[in-house]
């Protein structure tokens, strides 16, 4: 099994964090390598997070509408599924 971790990708200087917007695939779903798996906003801008592999979404760990910040972990991908 081999497990891909999915991230927020880095924001601007003056942004110091995000809010998840709505999970375009559940937990146990296919992904194509990038395919938008979720927006993320901040106050000067909407970012489309790409899932970084293809594989089934194993777990998403911040739900919609969570606060996240930059580099922090928010699924994994099982590239083997």
């Amino acid at each position: 099994m081999a497990i891909v971790e999915v991230k927020v990708p880095q924001l601007s200087e003056s942004v110091a964090e995000a809010t998840m917007l709505q999970w375009k695939k559940k937990a146990g779903e296919a992904v194509a390598a990038d395919e938008i798996l979720i927006e993320i906003e901040t106050d000067k801008v909407v970012l489309e997070v790409p899932a970084p592999a293809a594989g089934v979404l194993t777990e998403i760990l911040q739900g919609d509408g969570a606060t996240v910040v930059a580099d922090q972990l928010i699924a994994r991908i099982d590239t083997e599924a």
